[in-house]
């Protein structure tokens, strides 16, 4: 892989781990409702899954995904639906002594599953895989440098949210500002679903692979 290729690949993970959406809205949400250590399952769950789904990716599951649309379809609407339901959750929990009940759970296995249905975490595997991988001869070299800096992404960038979430936990507990927090994050969860209708799984690249500056650009705006 070249320094060119590398500095692609930072500034994708760059683009598409800091910004907001339905990972970090999570792991702030979490962190601020259950305290850092309570959110930590979540916020290790996301580059595991992240991870689990690059490395299907990379062996043929995503060529599966591109060439049978109503699969695409339905990751997308199976997520839609679990985050509308995560953020219903969200708005009615408006008390620390709520959050710590089962209604507010979402750990590690969950999050490993909400990346499977995050139609967004598909399209970032399959454009990593597309603009680095696909028809390379040394892929198995590069999927050894891919997947690492892009779960450190993943992992980092939830981290950061977390700490943000669990530094306001104390703050928010008092009077009502937890439960107006907890709608502001319920309000982005479903800003974030209405988003996600207007994305699908892109269709299949070439055999030969595309350049890794063409999948940035239209991953500027992805936020897992």
């Amino acid at each position: 892989m070249s320094t060119s290729e590398f500095f692609a690949l930072l500034m994708l993970g760059l683009a598409t781990s800091f910004t907001p959406g339905p990972n970090t809205t999570l792991s702030t949400a979490l962190a601020a409702n259950k305290g850092l250590r309570g959110a930590m399952p979540f916020v290790l769950s996301v580059p595991v899954g992240w991870g689990l789904l690059f490395g299907l990716c990379a062996l043929g599951l995503g060529a599966v995904m591109q060439q049978q649309p109503w699969l695409g379809q339905g990751v997308k609407y199976g997520g839609i639906a679990y985050l509308l339901w995560l953020a219903l959750k969200l708005s009615l929990s408006g008390t620390l002594a709520q959050a710590d009940q089962k209604s507010l759970q979402v750990g590690f296995l969950q999050g490993v599953a909400l990346q499977f249905l995050n139609i967004k975490a598909w399209m970032l595997a399959l454009s990593v895989v597309a603009g680095w991988q696909a028809g390379r001869p040394d892929w198995l070299a590069r999927l050894a440098i891919t997947l690492p800096v892009m779960l450190c992404f993943a992992f980092f960038s939830n981290l950061t949210y977390a700490l943000v979430g669990a530094l306001l936990r104390q703050w928010l507990g008092q009077g009502k500002r937890l439960l107006w927090f907890n709608r502001t994050m319920a309000l982005v969860l479903i800003l974030t679903c209405l988003w996600l209708v207007g994305y699908s799984v892109p269709t299949a690249p070439a055999a030969s692979g595309v350049s890794a500056a063409a999948v940035i650009a239209p991953l500027a705006e992805y936020h897992p």
